[in-house]
């Protein structure tokens, strides 16, 4: 060991220039590869994965995993160089994460799952948001809304319309998933002896009231204008759903009006 040691030292005394050359090559190296490496504080060192979150509020856990959760994950099996499908199901809401093989394109993998996402059933109106591209280590804030004068509904509409919008507006920031809330819906309350005077059934009613929310074009020979007064509302024609007097006429009568 002394031997190699002495050899080293008679070699550099020997050659001083080769030797400071080749120190200065190593401190511009050095100095090139500090300047383009990037530094993170928490460094992603993970395989790629796809989050898949799915929303089915008012569902209990077993519902979801058996009607939303074990369908994706049927349906995701043949995805191309995946390694593992994790899954967590909750009260109305649905957690899939796909984690693929190392050297995966991001891109590559969320097309593959795009593509099979297409062909998995599922409840009507349900549909899964495939999250952006982002580490386990990508989760930076949690926060919650509450306030002493505020309804949970209007938390939520100031969340999902302000404060949203607001924080997908800052540079870095990915997504925002909120959960929790009330969100503001109509429901009909259907007398079923007054069905039953029109001749119409539930499922005539449901039709009627989807087709309602139908943009048309200008075709209607009756225009689309804002209601000014209460009794406008006795203009409102729903439809002729009556199978035993077509020429029947339903329209719209105010129970209580305040304008």
């Amino acid at each position: 060991m002394n031997k190699f040691i002495k050899s080293i030292l008679s070699f550099s005394l020997k050659n001083k220039f080769f030797i400071f050359f080749l120190t200065a090559l190593a401190v511009v190296a050095g100095v090139i590869s500090y300047q383009n490496t990037p530094i993170e504080a928490f460094p992603d060192v993970t395989n790629t994965q796809i989050t898949l979150i799915t929303q089915w509020p008012g569902r209990s856990a077993e519902e979801i995993e058996k009607f939303v959760t074990i369908p994706i994950e049927i349906g995701l099996n043949s995805v191309q160089k995946r390694t593992d499908i994790r899954s967590t199901s909750l009260f109305g809401l649905s957690v899939i994460k796909v984690l693929f093989d190392d050297g995966v394109d991001d891109a590559f993998a969320r097309q593959q799952v795009n593509n099979l996402l297409n062909g998995v059933e599922l409840p009507e109106g349900i549909r899964p948001d495939v999250q952006p591209p982002y580490g386990p280590t990508g989760e930076i804030f949690r926060y919650t809304l509450q306030s002493p004068t505020r309804t949970a509904r209007e938390l939520k509409t100031v969340q999902d319309w302000v404060i949203d919008r607001q924080l997908k507006s800052v540079p870095g920031v990915a997504d925002v998933v909120s959960f929790g809330g009330e969100v503001k819906t109509y429901e009909i309350s259907v007398d079923p002896r007054r069905l039953m005077d029109y001749n119409i059934t539930p499922l005539q009613l449901y039709q009627a009231v989807a087709n309602s929310n139908v943009n048309v074009g200008a075709m209607s020979s009756r225009k689309i204008q804002k209601l000014t007064s209460c009794g406008a509302l006795d203009c409102c024609v729903i439809s002729r759903i009556s199978r035993i007097s077509p020429s029947r006429i339903l329209r719209v009568r105010p129970l209580w009006c305040a304008m």
